[in-house]
Formats: structure tokens, sequence, C-alpha cells
């Protein structure tokens, strides 16, 4: 049965693949209803390769930040936003998340931080700005990867300037890039039902195509395995992958599998992706992004084990040593909050690919 499939609806793909063609709607919808997993990890690889991809396994040493946890936005699949009144609540000051950053740069030597935040109503687009200031002249070889692009909506109406006028503020105080959350998922009918008080997905791709006419480089996600159709699914992949041939600014695609645990879907009966979930996403991501060069397996979501596998079906990325992630591990995320880059070097070469640590650009710091 698995052979007639292959020949009826993976065959095809295959010869797209071989001719450089292009996936269209069709083909993400054969691609997420096969169950030949083995098949579909394998085309997914050889999309990688015939793209020009390499053995080659990239990972970043990073610190994760998050300034405030108070938020505007209900989104019904976030366990980690507060507000002010909860006990949990906090906003760190500017002053003090320096602190602690240079303190872990001295223990660590990270090149990137990763830094989002709640929506916090409560304070000011200078706070944001003198963050940015303040970490760039602390810590000026580090690259700033802050922010997602609802956040710098969110800067807008604090501070009533455009999306440009605030991402200029920020570059010029020292932004490097911007990470992809907030993207969720594109279509109206799944953001009506898991985030309600969310900007219009416009407006997420407003801000990255502006700031890739900044030369501001950013990433992008999905997150999956809560409401979304397999339809709203590949909707959501082929307005990234156009956006990308606008602008060419995309870094790299992260697939994220929604987490329920202190949710509202939780309570509803919704439990984890499957690890066949998602290795599908990852063969789905890398067969039908066909302009975004690194698909990355987020180990902090998968587990390192799960994210090997990941690195034959079309994954080039393991994400880094992830220091003080907490908005996956509020949702029930099990795996630890940091891995040594001895441990990744050893997952990457046990996978059969060569472990390589790099910049938040992609630039090789050393290889093994």
């Amino acid at each position: 049965m698995a052979l007639l499939e292959q020949a009826s609806t993976l065959g095809p793909l295959r010869e797209k693949i071989e001719a450089g063609e292009r996936l269209d709607l069709e083909d993400g919808l054969a691609i997420l209803e096969s169950d030949d997993l083995l098949s579909l990890g394998e085309l997914a690889d050889l999309a990688r390769r015939v793209r020009g991809g390499t053995d080659e396994v990239y990972f970043v040493q990073n610190l994760y930040l998050n300034q405030t946890n108070v938020c505007r936005v209900k989104c019904k699949f976030c366990a980690f936003a507060a507000t002010r009144k909860q006990e949990h609540a906090y906003t760190i000051t500017p002053e003090e998340l320096v602190r602690d950053a240079v303190e872990q740069c001295a223990a660590t030597g990270f090149t990137e931080i990763h830094m989002v935040n709640g929506e916090n109503p409560h304070i000011g687009f200078d706070f944001y700005v003198d963050t940015i200031r303040s970490l760039a002249q602390a810590l000026p070889d580090v690259h700033l990867k802050c922010y997602t692009a609802s956040e710098i909506h969110h800067m807008t109406t604090l501070s009533g300037l455009t999306h440009e006028e605030v991402l200029r503020e920020l570059k010029d105080a020292g932004l490097g890039s911007l990470p992809g959350g907030g993207a969720e998922i594109f279509a109206d009918r799944v953001r009506a039902l898991i985030a309600p008080g969310k900007e219009h997905p416009e407006i997420w791709f407003h801000v990255h195509d502006t700031a890739h006419r900044m030369g501001i480089p950013t990433h992008c996600t999905m997150l999956y395995g809560h409401v979304e159709t397999y339809e709203e699914r590949v909707d959501h992949i082929l307005r990234l992958r156009e956006q990308q041939d606008r602008t060419g600014g995309f870094l790299a695609f992260i697939p994220l599998a929604f987490h329920p645990e202190n949710t509202v879907f939780e309570r509803r009966g919704w439990r984890h992706t499957t690890g066949a979930d998602d290795l599908k996403m990852l063969a789905f991501s890398r067969l039908m992004l066909d302009n975004v060069p690194n698909i990355k397996a987020y180990w902090i979501m998968m587990g390192m084990p799960m994210a090997q596998v990941a690195l034959h079906f079309g994954a080039n990325d393991v994400q880094g040593t992830v220091m003080r992630e907490t908005i996956f591990h509020a949702a029930g995320a099990r795996t630890g909050t940091e891995q040594q880059i001895g441990e990744l070097v050893r997952f990457v070469r046990e996978a059969g690919r060569i472990p390589v640590q790099r910049d938040t650009l992609y630039n090789e710091l050393r290889r093994w």
C-alpha cells in the first residue's frame, strides 16, 4: 500500500524536486496527507541537497531573555503572558537586564541575545530603545535579535510612530535582526479562535517587509497543531514564500509545535503533537520553502534525540545553546533549558553531519 501511495502521490513530487520545479498548494496537501514518513524525509533531504545544501548543521551560542511577561493580548495558546496585577508578572529595567546579560556573557561568551516579551501597555517606547542601546553599548560584539513583529507594532501604538520609524530608532540603537514569532497561523479563521486580540497578519508581513527593505534580516515561523487545517498550513507557507520572493530577508524558518499545557486548550483535551507530526512538518517546510535556506529543528521543543532525526528530514540547523528559554517551558516543554556546545556537537556528529558554530547571520565561527 505504501508503494502504491508513493507512486500515486509522492512520485510526482520527486520529479518536481529533481527538476528544480516549485511545489504548489496541491503538492503541499499531498505531503501533509501522506503517511509515508520515511519517504517524506528522504524527499526533504533530497530537496535540501538539490538546492545546494551540504552536510553542515548549524548552531549558535545564544542567551534567551524575556524582559516582561505583562501583555495586553490574551492569546489562548499562551502560557507565558500575565496581567500587571498577577503575582507572577514582572518587568525588568534596562539596567537590571544589562547587568545580568553582561554577567552571563562573561561566563559563557554567547554571540547572540534572543529577546521577546509580552506587549506591556504600561511602559513607553523609550523603554525599548534604552534597552537596545544599553545592551549594544555593554556588549558590542553580541548580535541583538529582539522583538517580534507584534511587539514592533505595539511600539507604534505606544509611540505614534510608523513601523519604519520604530525600526529605524531601534536599528540606530543597535538592533541586529527580528525573530519570527507572532506569525502563529495567518488564516483569519484560526486567529479569531486562538488570538482574537492580535493584529491582522498583513501587519506581521508589513513589519517584516519594512525590516527587509531597511537591511534588517528576520526569521519566520508557524505555530501548528491546534485548530488549523492542512489547507491553512499550506496557505501560511505559501505566503511566507511569496514574501521571501519579494525581499529575500528571511534567514531561517522555524516550525513550532503547539504546547497546550497551562492553556485553555489543555482543558479542552488538546495534547502535544507526536514526533511523526513534527518530522512531517519539517519535511513539509523544506519541500515547500525552496527560497529559505535554513530550516531549524528547535530542540527545546522536540528534544535533542528527535532533533537528530530531523536532520534527515530537511533541517540543517538545531538553533543553539538556548540558555534560559521560558516560553515553551511555561507551556509544558520537558527539555532542558540549556544545551552545552559539546553536547550539540556530539548530537550532530552522531547524526552523520558536520557541526558548525555560526553567528546569527550564518557566518561560520568554528567547525568540528
